[in-house]
């Protein structure tokens, strides 16, 4: 067999060797137009040229990239990823079931050290620590205690995974954020491997994977389902995509932030159409972009709703990897390929793209979003009004100026019982509430001060994510926000939880070099981990006092962090309204203590000669920034922290983790459980059948995300998820979160569909509820779903517009197939979700275009049946759909099939794509 269909094999001489590469210049020489394609593309031509072996990657794949064209096709093309990133919360689930398919191999009688990644796999333990600490100098060491108490069972797990399977790395707790860590250490632009060289490319089981196309590596996040057919070999396939040039012009105005451009970029691409596409930076404005800047973009990918932000490899590229202790061979290698290969950034101009968005630099402004989506942009000059618009659409409050506000007269002594993030016993507080013209706020003494919360007081502010923590300039910028702020002598409100989660410890070190870290530490900005913390969910409880106050009192409470994710409920529970911002305005908003104040025309606060404090009194100046990241940003930094990454803290050394290549299943652990996917899978594949007399399980609305859909967060007692850990002896100080139990099935089917702000259609209530429609009796998503398949009914949902946006989370499609769920109609899927599903088993249908379940006039009480699955499967097909109603009632209308190629539709044949996997290596 000829892998080599163009003969374009060439080779490649540097100064690390010479190496076999597949040449680019080569086909444009013999007449293809390659400098016409977007810099993307010509990667994912290159992948499927290396990987060319006429069977899983075949020439008419070949000829789909070669041939591509700004309009795109419905062609589905394949992509294997020269390596795997993995954070905790999702690689846990995946470790669990590659240890699963060992175990069911070794019941078939086969070798199961034969099932490895076949690819390099990094995991990053990094979404499991929680803010349970904050403002002391004890609170990081707290935090981290707290985080292996909870979860040393995990982190065993994993431990023993590093030695039992080839191709597997783990990073232990406390070393930095996954995308930060690839950004500046893992990622190498080019890699050399079996005597070839070629792009550095990676899918990773998180959604903000795309982090490092700032850095010139095309990558994605995909859900923990692809991720591992991937590292076993699969082809990840995709449709053709359309490529949407963003060119930027301009420069940033002083004052302005990366956050702000980020901000302002994610509201311009999701009004232009971006999801699934990918989108392409270029134009002059990159010019003064540095690599962070560039990062902070492509790690909002997936609020844009686009699969990447790509930036080409340029010389800013190289001096970035320069700077974070890249090897001079491997600058000097990542320079001679891509010029070698038309992957360096020159000749835009011949570059056709799909569409272009055009963004002046110039115009950009000082920016936060919220309060419960990242595109929902605001300008901080009207920020104010904003809110109080807010405020009174969508929970009924009057807005009522701070200045005319008048304390209650109404006193309720409580206080709550005390915790250990708030020793505070009830004598020690006191509440006075009012409620004036809808307006609430609750008086608070506390230790002999007193302080008054009102609907837009903060009580979380958090310097958090990747998206910003791997930016120096508006980190160091934060610094000097609070070093200007003591020394006019402001503080942080008292009521405000604060926390500092850098992405690396390198970010410590340049802070504490330029003696910045003492300042925002004065202000309680004090480290509290390294993870993604509030902007993940792991924010912790808030002090016992404030929680009651707020729950109490039904507060409309705020949160501000510098965080890409802002949806409802993923920060804390307790607070309504979450505003994304940069680390800057995050310290700004924390010595306000509240979102109503206008910064360009109100003080901030009062000095301690009560002299007023303006915005502009505390905000560094670009010139101020640029000096001290001259003076403190050094590759010594990166290659010590860097040169430890692997080796963890004490804690992490002493962990037991046992040997084999089998893992030993505890039936009595509630944190790992054999997946229940492949235990005693038939050889024999079973024909897809038709969908009959189905119940709806959900009828859900647009927009819903994979939070609403897959457990995240806290859960309490009194949930199906509390009742199983209860029933085992788990008591609810130590249920810890849903990200933390993933690695348990029956945890997380109780928690699927369970997220306090969904809003399912045949509820009454607000939550993980339904209605159970044989006996009109409203219960839980899981208990109905349970008496459904006890009855042998499968089950449907409907749903409206853009279905599972958010996170690449895989429990949202396991947790679906383990309710029951055979099928899922809705108006529009993102990506990520719809191809979980199919890699689940879970047939992903659309209606037809202008249709949905309102003009349709259907209720969800009807019993659907959908037919002609069992006549063939084909891409993109339609059936016919068949609802009745309680009155016998029938309406018709037809649905596409979203199994969008030839591979998907092999995958829902066996049940999943891990299924497909199995039986492919069990038959070999």
């Amino acid at each position: 067999m000829n892998q080599d269909p163009f003969q374009i094999k060439s080779s490649l001489t540097t100064d690390s060797g010479t190496f076999d590469y597949w040449s680019l210049d080569k086909l444009h020489q013999a007449g293809h137009e390659i400098k016409k394609l977007p810099f993307s593309i010509r990667i994912l031509l290159e992948n499927a040229l290396r990987n060319y072996d006429a069977f899983s990657i075949t020439k008419e794949h070949l000829d789909t990239i070669l041939n591509w064209k700004p309009e795109a096709s419905e062609a589905d093309i394949p992509f294997k990823p020269a390596r795997v990133l993995m954070q905790d919360f999702t690689g846990v689930p995946a470790v669990v079931d590659i240890a699963s398919l060992r175990s069911e191999a070794q019941r078939k009688g086969k070798d199961p050290e034969r099932i490895n990644p076949l690819i390099p796999v990094d995991l990053v333990i990094d979404h499991s620590v929680q803010v349970d600490y904050f403002g002391t100098n004890y609170s990081y060491q707290r935090n981290v205690e707290v985080e292996y108490e909870r979860n040393a069972e995990r982190y065993q797990f994993l431990k023993w995974a590093q030695k039992s399977f080839d191709n597997f790395s783990v990073v232990p707790p406390g070393m930095g954020i996954c995308h930060q860590v690839n950004l500046e250490y893992l990622a190498q632009g080019v890699i050399m491997r079996d005597g070839k060289v070629f792009p550095d490319t990676l899918v990773g089981t998180d959604s903000h994977t795309p982090m490092v196309n700032g850095i010139g590596v095309v990558g994605w996040g995909v859900g923990g389902i692809e991720a591992e057919a991937a590292l076993l070999g699969q082809p990840i396939f995709f449709i053709m995509p359309e490529v949407v040039g963003l060119k930027l012009t301009g420069k940033l105005p002083a004052g302005t932030t990366a956050t702000d451009m980020v901000l302002t970029i994610t509201e311009l691409l999701r009004k232009h159409g971006v999801v699934g596409k990918f989108v392409e930076v270029f134009g002059p404005g990159l010019d003064h972009l540095t690599v962070p800047d560039r990062a902070t973009i492509s790690n909002m990918s997936p609020e844009f709703g686009c699969t990447v932000s790509y930036f080409p490899i340029d010389d800013r590229t190289l001096d970035y990897m320069a700077k974070t202790n890249r090897s001079n061979s491997q600058i000097k290698l990542v320079e001679d390929y891509c010029k070698a290969n038309l992957l360096w950034r020159k000749e835009e101009d011949l570059i056709q793209y799909s569409s272009v968005v055009e963004l002046d630099l110039g115009t950009v402004e000082a920016t936060v979003s919220g309060p419960k989506r990242p595109q929902d942009k605001i300008l901080v000059r009207n920020f104010k009004p904003k809110f109080e618009e807010l405020l009174h659409s969508m929970h009924g409050r009057q807005y009522i100026p701070i200045d005319k506000r008048e304390e209650g007269r109404m006193l309720a002594e409580g206080g709550g019982q005390s915790s250990k993030e708030a020793k505070n016993s009830p004598q020690d507080v006191a509440f006075k509430t009012e409620v004036k013209n809808g307006l609430k706020s609750v008086t608070i003494d506390l230790n002999y001060e007193k302080f008054t919360l009102y609907d837009g007081s903060i009580v979380i502010a958090a310097i958090t994510s990747c998206t910003n923590t791997s930016n120096p300039a508006v980190m160091l910028g934060a610094g000097l926000v609070a070093k200007k702020a003591l020394e006019r002598g402001l503080d942080v409100k008292p009521w405000v939880k604060t926390s500092l989660a850098p992405g690396s410890k390198v970010v410590t070190d340049y802070l504490s070099k330029a003696g910045l870290l003492e300042e925002l530490e004065a202000l309680k900005f004090h480290t509290v981990g390294y993870g993604c913390t509030s902007c993940i969910g792991n924010s912790g409880p808030l002090p016992n006092h404030i929680a009651k106050a707020v729950e109490d009192n039904d507060l409309v409470v705020a949160s501000v962090l510098s965080g890409n994710r802002n949806f409802e409920a993923r920060v804390h529970p307790q607070v309504k309204m979450n505003y994304l911002m940069s680390p800057m305005l995050v310290v700004v908003y924390a010595l306000a203590g509240r979102v109503d104040v206008d910064l360009y025309n109100e003080p901030i606060g009062y000095d301690p000669n009560q002299e007023p404090v303006y915005l502009k009194d505390i905000w560094p100046t670009t010139a101020e920034i640029d000096e001290i990241s001259r003076k403190v940003l050094t590759p010594d930094d990166y290659e010590k922290n860097y040169g430890e990454i692997f080796e963890g803290n004490d804690i992490w050394k002493k962990l037991n983790s046992g040997e084999g290549s089998i893992y030993p299943w505890d039936d009595s652990s509630t944190y790992i459980k054999e997946a229940p996917f492949f235990k005693g899978i038939s050889m024999d594949l079973q024909s897809p059948k038709n969908i009959e007399n189905a119940r709806v399980l959900l009828k859900l609305g647009d927009s819903i995300t994979t939070d609403h859909i897959s457990p995240a967060g806290s859960f309490k007692a009194d949930t199906p998820a509390g009742k199983y850990l209860n029933g085992r002896g788990v008591q609810r100080p130590d249920f810890n979160s849903y990200g933390s139990r993933r690695g348990n099935d029956e945890v997380m089917v109780r928690g699927t569909f369970a997220n306090v702000r969904i809003k399912n259609q045949l509820s009454t209530q607000e939550g993980g509820f339904t209605n159970y429609i044989p006996d009109d009796e409203e219960m839980t998503v899981f208990d109905a779903s349970q008496k459904y398949q006890a009855d042998g009914t499968p089950l449907i949902v409907l749903a409206g517009k853009e279905y599972g946006s958010g996170s690449s989370r895989d429990w949202a499609a396991k947790g679906t197939n383990l309710l029951g769920i055979k099928a899922v109609i809705a108006e529009s899927y993102e990506r990520i979700h719809r191809s979980n599903l199919v890699g689940m088993g879970v047939l992903p249908l659309q209606f037809i275009s202008g249709e949905h379940a309102e003009s349709l006039g259907l209720t969800g009480f009807e019993t659907f049946s959908i037919e002609g699955i069992s006549d063939g499967l084909k891409p993109g097909q339609r059936f016919r759909v068949e609802a009745v109603d309680q009155d016998g009632n029938k309406k018709e209308f037809h649905v596409k099939s979203r199994l969008d190629s030839e591979v998907e539709i092999a995958y829902y044949q066996h049940g999943g794509i891990l299924n497909y996997v199995l039986r492919d290596f069990l038959k070999d």
